[in-house]
């Protein structure tokens, strides 16, 4: 009797399926991040950093963080907890640069609202001079919402809580990222047990940007990288003056009035690549619809609304360098005579 429940004790093991293979296609290994700053704006500055760094499975390596002398007011004091007096003796960025590449080498960086971590260290690696190691990003947003978690909302607070991950110090960079980190795993895992594709982005490296309310340029030695420091608050443009001509065909030129939306991260500071195109007459849409003219985005085979719609409706995309080169040379309005003649 005892060998027969023995037995059927390990049959249902021996029955059920065995697990599903981890995808081919999954990157090797990951670097959850967490940064703090002196607020939201283009030219805000990084407080604190830190990195979880994690194996292709979502298992926690290692851990890392740091305060950062943002030369500046440390803004929201109240948010972050880090005072002016706290930061005095802290790191500059440049000097954690090295440190902090060697945790991003040949991984993912994944961030709740990964954009935001992303345009932070992008612009921050540009000031200090260097490349930042990254090639490609993850929104744990952006993943719960295709695996469609039942959130309330994408805070990190409610993603931690559908995982029963406890918080015990928001806002503190690495309390963040662990929390992250611990909500990931379980994400990654349900991704790959489905073998849905990961919501992956392309990271461009900054090369040109607006910062700060001084004049001034400069540029990475030995190369023809710039920045323009003229910062902007952000502001509504006017209307475009010329009707849209249409879609943009290939191996045209651009026509003043084409509808032109941007996609993913520019080498050009987005905001600066706005008003070049606005510059030159042409309409800068923020979304795409069927009377947009062209898509302008380093990630063509990113998983985005405006890549999706942009392949439902047609439209015609391009990458940045190529927009670019257009740029410099878009045919006047049907019906309005070219300058100088």
């Amino acid at each position: 009797m005892l060998e027969d429940q023995t037995a059927a004790a390990f049959l249902p093991a021996q029955q059920s399926a065995p697990p599903s293979p981890w995808p081919a296609a999954y990157p090797t290994g990951y670097a959850v991040v967490d940064v703090e700053t002196t607020g939201l704006a283009r030219d805000d500055r990084i407080v604190s950093a830190a990195v979880y760094r994690l194996d292709a499975r979502g298992e926690v390596e290692d851990h890392w963080y740091t305060p950062v002398n943002p030369q500046r007011d440390p803004g929201p004091v109240w948010i972050h907890g880090l005072t002016s007096e706290m930061l005095a003796d802290a790191p500059l960025f440049p000097d954690i640069a090295d440190e902090l590449s060697e945790r991003l080498e040949g991984r993912v960086l994944v961030a709740h609202n990964a954009y935001f971590d992303w345009s932070m260290l992008a612009r921050e690696y540009a000031r200090a001079r260097r490349t930042p190691p990254v090639r490609q990003r993850l929104c744990t947003i952006a993943l719960a919402k295709d695996l469609g978690l039942p959130l309330p909302n994408s805070k990190l607070e409610s993603l931690a809580a559908h995982y029963g991950v406890v918080q015990r110090r928001a806002h503190h960079a690495l309390d963040d990222a662990r929390v992250l980190a611990e909500a990931f795993r379980p994400s990654l895992r349900l991704a790959a047990a489905s073998g849905m594709a990961l919501p992956l982005m392309a990271c461009q490296q900054l090369t040109e940007w607006t910062d700060s309310p001084a004049s001034r340029t400069s540029r990475y030695p030995g190369s023809s990288a710039s920045y323009r420091s003229s910062w902007r608050p952000s502001r509504k443009r006017p209307a475009c003056p010329y009707p849209n001509p249409g879609r943009y065909e290939p191996g045209q030129r651009l026509v003043q009035g084409m509808r032109v939306a941007f996609s993913g991260d520019t080498s050009v500071d987005r905001e600066l690549l706005e008003d070049r195109a606005v510059e030159a007459g042409l309409h800068v849409a923020t979304s795409v619809s069927r009377l947009t003219s062209l898509l302008v985005t380093n990630d063509p085979d990113a998983v985005t609304s405006k890549v999706a719609k942009a392949r439902s409706f047609g439209t015609p995309v391009m990458d940045e360098a190529a927009f670019t080169q257009l740029l410099r040379d878009v045919a006047p309005a049907p019906g309005r005579e070219p300058a100088g003649d």
